[in-house]
Formats: C-alpha cells, structure tokens, sequence
C-alpha cells in the first residue's frame, strides 16, 4: 500500500490570463450532487469582477482586430485541448451535476463539438450579417457587423461545461471579449476549462472567469460602465429582472433568460445578439 499523498488542486479565478486567488482571500465549498465535499473554489468579490472587466476591456482591441479567420483558429484549437481532457472533465461534470459516466461523456462530447461549431462560423457569420444595399444615387452603401465590446456572462447554473460553452464560444467568436461567472453550484469544470484556455492560443483577457456567488457578483457586472452587454441566461427570474433594471441605467444591451434555451441546437442567435451593424458610404468612382 502506497502512503504518498496526493496532490490537492488549488481551484483559482482566470483574470487576463492569470490565476489569481480572490482578492477577498474567500472561498466556498463545492460539494457532489449527493452533498459530498469536492474542493474548495474561490469566491469572487466586486473587486475581482472590477479586474476582469479590465482585463476585458484591454484584450479587446487585438482580439476584435485580428482575422475572422484567426479567431476560428483559436477556437479550433481550445476545441482539440478540450478533446485532450476529455476524461479529466467527464469526472467532474459527472461528480458536479450528478450524472452517470455515459451522460457525462455526452455532455463532455457535446460541448467539444459546439466548439468546433462556432469555431466554423468565426469567418462566415460577417458575410451572413452584413450587406451591400441598394440605395438611390452614385454610393455605396455596406452593413458591416462589428463585436459589442465586454460582455458579461452569467453561465447556466444547472450545465457545468456544456451550458458553459453554448454561451462563451458565441460571444468570442465575432470579436467580443467577456467576463463568465461560473455556475455557483458546480464550478469546477469551468475552473478547468480556464486551463484549457490559458493553454490554447487565445490571448489573455479575452476570457476572464470567476467563480462565486451569482447574488454578489451580478449587479456589479450588470451595473458595471464599462460592460456593454450581459448575458442572463444563468439569473433566476427574480434576479434577472433587477439585473437588467441595472443594466438599463448605462443602455446595456441584454439577453434575457427566455430569449433563446442555450440547450436547443445552436444557431446564430447568440451571436448576433453580440454584433452591432454600422452602416459606411462611399461615393462611387472616389
């Protein structure tokens, strides 16, 4: 019989490709669908969720400048490290939400392959948004759908990884930068999804991820000025009424809970809910 210990996981937030502790030094305990203790995972203050919204705020620029193209690269290969972990992850998904190892490997293997999914449409969804139109006189005239900004997120709370990435891939995929609160009740497969990330090639602050309590930290993100528009799909239905009583004080765009089932086939609702279209003149012949 072997006396080595094993080597216990230190579970942190992901800000700016980092991994700080909580500046609050707070942590709480996750536990097993059947009530038993999982580990201990840090619990984000408004301070940390004032960092990753700028950490958001400074990645934006290259991320959102870099190539359509580019971008669905990265998220192919955030798709092949997923894929590398798949046992890693089946574990927790199945301990967290309480599923036997078959549905949790559907789970697992759905959330890889809507991945690869919006990693397809990193380069495809401009041309389906965007336009020339027909206008009277010597123009042109172009619709041209560009990334809101900083998104917040609060992630489903009853699909760890899957609910996880049916909200996070559509939002980075046209250019957007984000700020994810992890389900409240089963965190740890986004805590290792963020290792996924910093490993990847996605840039750091693109995604920053927080572990916590849903009722602390979203109104600071809904109410935050410099986040440009939050996800609710992870607030229960009292809450996301006052969080986007918050969010209409500095003219957020919201996506509401009822908006679109995140577990139905993905489509580009998510996507577009993130895009803004300007439209450009020309005067032809100039």
């Amino acid at each position: 019989m072997s006396d080595r210990l094993s080597v216990r996981k230190t579970y942190k937030l992901y800000v700016g490709g980092k991994f700080p502790r909580s500046e609050s030094g707070r942590s709480y305990e996750v536990t097993d669908a059947k009530g038993g203790f999982l580990a201990n995972a840090a619990l984000a203050s408004r301070k940390d969720a004032r960092d990753a919204v700028q950490a958001a705020r400074k990645a934006l620029p290259e991320w959102s400048a870099a190539t359509a193209y580019n971008r669905g690269q990265v998220l192919y290969r955030v798709a092949e490290l997923l894929e590398g972990r798949r046992g890693q992850f089946v574990a927790e998904v199945a301990a967290g939400e309480g599923l036997t190892t078959r549905k949790a490997e559907a789970a697992v293997d759905a959330a890889t392959d809507r991945w690869v999914w919006y990693a397809g449409w990193a380069d495809k969804i401009m041309q389906v948004q965007g336009s020339a139109n027909p206008v009277a006189g010597p123009y042109f005239d172009f619709s041209i759908p560009e990334p809101t900004g900083v998104v917040a997120v609060l992630a489903p709370q009853g699909s760890s990884l899957l609910g996880l990435v049916s909200v996070v891939a559509p939002v980075i995929v046209a250019g957007n930068t984000c700020v994810v609160l992890a389900s409240e009740r089963a965190p740890l497969p986004a805590v290792t999804l963020s290792e996924v990330l910093a490993t990847s090639d996605l840039p750091g602050g693109v995604v920053n991820l927080l572990t916590g309590r849903v009722a602390e930290v979203a109104p600071w993100l809904a109410s935050h000025m410099d986040v440009n528009a939050i996800d609710l799909v992870g607030a229960g239905s009292d809450q996301a009424i006052d969080l986007e009583v918050a969010a209409a004080d500095n003219l957020k765009r919201v996506l509401r809970p009822t908006d679109e089932d995140w577990a139905s086939e993905p489509g580009l609702h998510r996507m577009l809910a993130f895009l803004e279209t300007k439209t450009v003149w020309h005067p032809i012949g100039v």
